[in-house]
């Protein structure tokens, strides 16, 4: 078999590896931040109804601008963040992958630069890549957070057509400042895409940069409905930005991308919002609990506002990881010397993770490496 040297691969993606968290069979999965409460049966029954009538009309291609989702979009953030929104305002793709796919092919490209504050979202750099956009790693501070005056520094310096800003942060989890996104976007002359996938476990009083969006045509904002909602099999990301910025994507979009089954079961699902949402509580619940125990074992973790919470500090991360893996406990090694990522799942399995790692501490100390450093 021909290996990747012997095709006529673009340059730039040679030496590469493809993005992907390990899908191994454990009995606790927590690493890739999924929404771990089932769909509700009502949901359920309606889906299979609204699923039914899509598929008799499957003979025909589904509505190219999704514009009846567009506007069940548009109502749930207008009712979950107070900013009126158009369905002309929005707009939807398979993930908020496929959406920020468009954004760097609409403003990125040959020639164009994105820049993004790392450690950030692992996808960002490897979208541009796929989109033939340069790519700068910004800085962040010791603790990850940004820096507003460097951050305005940078995008000076580096002039990027499309900035990544993701709040709350992945893999850290905490949310950035409105007065930050608002530099940033002053500073530049280029899009900036506000990476809201976690929006809905912040903290109280944390607010949306869909707050931000009035008057200022090259904010987007990106969300998905894989975390809080709990449809990551769905595959249903969308944007906010002005209606120009729709335009535009429209032109990079492909035919039909979304296809009639997803469109019915995203709509069916903002149908159930309340219910869907009503699992979030929890999970915030679970993910204050782990960082109100890690203290107890010698561990630290950043401040999180998301579904999940990275802890250390580690002397090897690595060795962490295949420990807890060893107790049937999956977490995410994201790559940060002394860090691990968690997911906060159900109370059984926090206890499940909690006692694991426990054990995983205690070890550590044992040997006289110490968790913490």
């Amino acid at each position: 078999m021909t290996s990747l040297d012997g095709l006529p691969l673009r340059p730039e993606l040679r030496g590469r590896t493809p993005y992907g968290a390990p899908q191994l069979q454990v009995k606790h999965r927590l690493n890739t931040n999924e929404n771990p409460h089932p769909l509700p049966d009502a949901l359920l029954a309606d889906l299979a109804d609204a699923l039914g009538r899509a598929a008799a009309g499957l003979n025909r291609y589904p509505d190219r601008d999704a514009l009846a989702l567009r506007g069940d979009l548009a109502r749930y953030l207008r009712q979950t963040s107070g900013v009126a929104l158009e369905p002309a305002q929005v707009w939807a793709a398979n993930g908020s992958n496929e959406v920020l796919q468009q954004v760097l092919q609409a403003f990125g490209g040959a020639g164009r630069t994105a820049l993004g504050f790392t450690p950030s979202y692992s996808m960002h750099p490897i979208i541009s890549a796929g989109t033939g956009t340069g790519w700068v790693d910004g800085r962040r501070r010791a603790d990850f957070t940004i820096d507003t005056a460097d951050a305005v520094a940078q995008v000076r310096a580096v002039r990027p057509d499309v900035v990544f800003v993701t709040s709350p942060n992945n893999p850290t989890g905490t949310a950035v400042a409105l007065g930050t996104i608002e530099a940033i976007h002053d500073a530049t002359e280029g899009i900036v895409v506000v990476d809201e996938a976690y929006a809905e476990f912040a903290r109280a009083g944390t607010p949306s940069a869909l707050t931000l969006l009035a008057g200022r045509p090259r904010l987007v904002v990106s969300r998905t409905m894989s975390k809080a909602f709990g449809m990551a099999g769905l595959r249903l990301g969308y944007l906010a930005a002005d209606r120009a910025v729709v335009d535009a994507l429209q032109l990079v979009r492909l035919p039909y991308h979304l296809g009639s089954l997803t469109q019915a079961a995203a709509r069916t699902a903002l149908a159930h919002t309340d219910a869907l949402l009503a699992t979030v509580d929890a999970v915030k619940a679970e993910r204050d609990r782990i960082v109100a125990a890690l203290p107890a074992l010698g561990l630290t973790s950043v401040p999180s506002d998301a579904n999940f919470v990275l802890f250390g500090r580690f002397a090897d991360a690595r060795a962490a990881w295949q420990a807890l893996l060893d107790r049937d406990v999956l977490v995410r090694d994201v790559g940060l010397p002394g860090w691990l990522r968690v997911t906060a799942g159900t109370a059984e399995e926090t206890d499940a993770f909690l006692t694991a790692l426990g054990e995983v501490a205690a070890t550590a100390a044992g040997h006289g490496g110490g968790s913490a450093a």
